[in-house]
Order: structure tokens, then sequence, then C-alpha cells
């Protein structure tokens, strides 16, 4: 079928209310390998995002593909019910590699998405904490699109026409030094952050104490350790152990959501390692199958899951622990046990990020870049270098898949992805495999997206 009958057609037969197109008409492409895409010209499209993160090991990556492959062969389904090897050992790799970090004994329960997974960690947080349905979580956390979900996550357009499942959250303000107050370093402003926080606790008029009966309102806080459709943004290094005092001083559990940070996108396999504290629950998704298969799961303190709290039935999917994924997710742990994924990562984000402070300082319009491993940020505002400038990020959206670039005499593109507060921010998730040629390619190419972007609005 030709381009413009696959568009005419999606118009009129597919629902919007599953994606969102960034360009009009929307982007069509027809195969993947590596760090590219490729429509049907063959022309490459350097992906500076990878699926949101998903495909963090690269588009087709030999090893979990044949992985894949061989299930496929085996064992491709299976109903939940039943046991195979896979689940088992993929829990334990999980559950095993949380103990030796943490101390904690613990247990994995799986699902077939990130939204399905939060949802999961709702019910066990709700059940742990008898019932209590209140959550903290912050400004510009994303947690997903499912009724529980947009309730933790600070969009209200998420929610606005489908009312409220439960209750909203109460959302905290993110340590987001750029557009913070003035005048304090970043570890000064992740204090005062902690202070305000802690102050709601302070007296019962504050709203969520009774110093009487020693008991929060709140069950847990969900926090994005490195926010992701936030706009990337790294919080201070001892923003995380001052709140993890708060929230044990008054019995709240930590929740951790690292679907878009998790495997090795900043250099741990999760994100929450730079900061020295230990979960309550965990929840992950996206790369651990590398995008093959929708698989996602969380692993629980053994107070919190074993099977006497949360029995057989607590919550369930057709789909969970599918065997096609459980495979790719297993090969994925192996693979990343065995690769020194976390020197590989910084050193490539460090080259990735110097190349951004190049093109900071040659474009003012680059108000903010900062990054942990290949999980950087590059916030685009005016000339003035604060006030926020979504119309040009959207400029360079379009360029960048209109396919028009040139590099070497050659046509190429380049996919970003848009986040942030004010909609401004690109944030970046390249493949973690991609070459230091690669990445000097990306910075050349931004720098040429940037220069025809601002020219076009002038």
């Amino acid at each position: 079928m030709n381009h413009d009958q696959l568009l005419a057609d999606e118009a009129k037969y597919c629902s919007f209310g599953d994606t969102v197109h960034y360009v009009e008409p929307p982007k069509i492409f027809a195969r993947c390998e590596g760090s590219y895409l490729f429509d049907d010209d063959g022309i490459p499209y350097l992906d500076l995002q990878m699926w949101y993160s998903a495909v963090n090991f690269g588009y087709a990556n030999p090893r979990l593909n044949a992985a894949l492959e061989r299930q496929l062969h085996t064992l491709p389904q299976l109903a939940s019910q039943y046991l195979h090897p896979t689940k088992v050992e993929l829990a334990k790799a999980i559950a095993l590699d949380a103990q030796r970090k943490w101390g904690y004994e613990g247990r994995v329960h799986f699902n077939v998405g990130g939204s399905q997974a939060i949802e999961d960690s709702l019910k066990l947080v709700r059940n742990a904490k008898g019932g209590k349905s209140l959550m903290f979580a912050f400004e510009g956390g994303y947690h997903g699109r499912t009724l529980g979900a947009s309730a933790i996550t600070s969009s209200y357009r998420y929610r606005r026409r489908f009312g409220h499942f439960g209750d909203r959250a109460y959302f905290i303000p993110f340590p987001y030094h750029f557009r913070g107050p003035k005048g304090m370093t970043k570890e000064e402003y992740g204090e005062y952050c902690i202070q305000q926080f802690a102050r709601l606790f302070e007296t019962e008029y504050n709203g969520v104490w009774d110093p009487k009966a020693g008991e929060a309102e709140f069950a847990a806080f969900y926090v994005e350790p490195i926010q992701g459709t936030g706009g990337y943004v790294i919080p201070p290094k001892n923003y995380f152990q001052g709140l993890k005092k708060v929230l044990d001083r008054y019995g709240i559990l930590l929740v951790v959501d690292e679907i878009q940070m998790g495997f090795y996108r900043t250099g741990k396999l999760w994100s929450i390692e730079h900061f020295g504290i230990k979960p309550d629950v965990l929840v992950f998704g996206k790369a651990l199958t590398n995008g093959l298969n929708p698989l996602s799961g969380l692993w629980a303190r053994e107070e919190l899951i074993n099977p006497k709290v949360f029995p057989p039935g607590s919550t369930h999917s057709t789909f969970a622990s599918n065997p096609l994924g459980t495979a790719v997710g297993l090969e994925t742990m192996r693979m990343v046990q065995e690769t020194d994924y976390e020197t590989m990562v910084m050193a490539r984000g460090a080259q990735f990020l110097e190349g951004l402070r190049d093109l900071q300082r040659r474009h003012p319009e680059i108000g903010d870049v900062d990054g942990l491993g290949l999980a950087l940020r590059a916030e685009i505002c005016q000339a003035d270098g604060f006030t926020p400038n979504k119309a040009l990020l959207d400029r360079m959206v379009d360029i960048g898949l209109a396919g028009e670039l040139e590099h070497q005499g050659k046509r190429m593109g380049l996919v970003l992805d848009v986040g942030g507060y004010y909609k401004n921010v690109i944030t970046f998730a390249p493949s973690l495999h991609i070459t230091p040629e690669e990445v000097d390619l990306a910075i050349v190419l931004l720098d040429q997206l940037l220069t025809k972007a601002k020219r076009l609005g002038a």
C-alpha cells in the first residue's frame, strides 16, 4: 500500500486517542537498525530518543532478537496460571540483584506495560497501608495514563475528561534548579525543597500528619529519580537521601518509577542507585525487552508482597509474564551482567554532554544542558537563555523528521523527543550502544538543525 493511502486509511479508521503525531503528516518508517530508523526512500534518521528509552540496546539488537526467536520456536505462548522457566529465572535475577544492593529480600510481580505495573504497585501500597489511597508525587512527574496512574501524574490534561479514580496525588515541587529560586546552589536548593516537604509534618494543622496517633494520611511517595516526560530533570545529589529520611520518620513508603530510566539509561541498572537510598517498591518496564515485547513489573520488599499479605489473584493480567517477554528480559539481564555498561554509558554520556555544552556556547537559545549517563537534556529558550521557546523546538522537530539535513553529501534526518514543563526541552535517550562517531554526528546534525530552525523563525 502506498504512502498516501496509508495516511488516508489512518485518518479514517484509526483512533487518534492512542497516539500523538508530532508532525503533520505523520512520519512513516520502513525499517530500523542500531541507532537509525529508515524511511521508504532509504534515508537514515539518527534516533536520539529510541522509542522513549524502550530500545536502550539499539534497534534489532542481534542478541536480544535471537532470544526472542529461540523462544518463538519452543514455547511462544502459555497461560499465566502455568509456569515456564524464564519467568522464574528473570524474577530471581532481579530480586537477587536488589538483595545484593539494598540488603532486602523481595519478590517480582509482572505485567504488560508501565502504566499497568504502576496500577499493580498502587494496589500493593494500598494493601500494605490498610487501604490508604492518598499518595505524594512530584510536579512534572509522569507515571502513565490509566485511571490510577493518571491520578499520580501531575498533568491535569490526562484526567480532565475522565474524572478521578480514587484520590489525586498531593504534588510536591521537584528540585528543578534551573527554574528554581535564584541565589542558591543546586545542593542548597535540594535542601530547601526537603525542608519545605518536612514542614508538612510539623503540626496536625499542616494537613498530612496526626501527631496524637503518630500516623500519616499518605501511604507512599511516587518518584522518578530523573524526571522523564518532565524534561530529564536531574536532582541535586543530596536530595533523595534527605527525602527518604522524612519518609522513614513518618512511615511513608518510597515507590521508585524506573520505567524510563532503568536498564542502564543513566549508567546504573536503576537510576536510584546514584543517590544512595533503598526503595520499598521499584517499578520497571520499557527497555527490559528492548521494545520487542510489552513486559513490565515491580519489585517489592518481602513484607509488602509475600503471599500471606498479597495472595494469588491480588492483581492479574492474561499476558503478564508471557514467555516471549520473559525470555528476552532474562537475556537482557544476562547481557547487562556480562557487559560493562556502566563504563560504556558514562563515557558516551560525558562525550555527548560536552558536545551539548559546546553547542550551548555557540547558541544562546540553549538555556540549560545537563545529563546523567545517556539521559541528557537541552532546554530551548529565547535568546535570553531562560524564557521557554516551544516554537523553536517545534520547528527543530519538524526539520529533523523532514529528512533534509545533510552530512557528507547525503540526506539525513534526526529523531528528537520533546519534554519539559513548557514543552521546550529536548530529552536525549540515544542507544546505549551509540558509537563515539555517532555522538559526534548527533552534535553536527543538532547544530545544523538549530541553525535552520532559527533562520526559519527570523
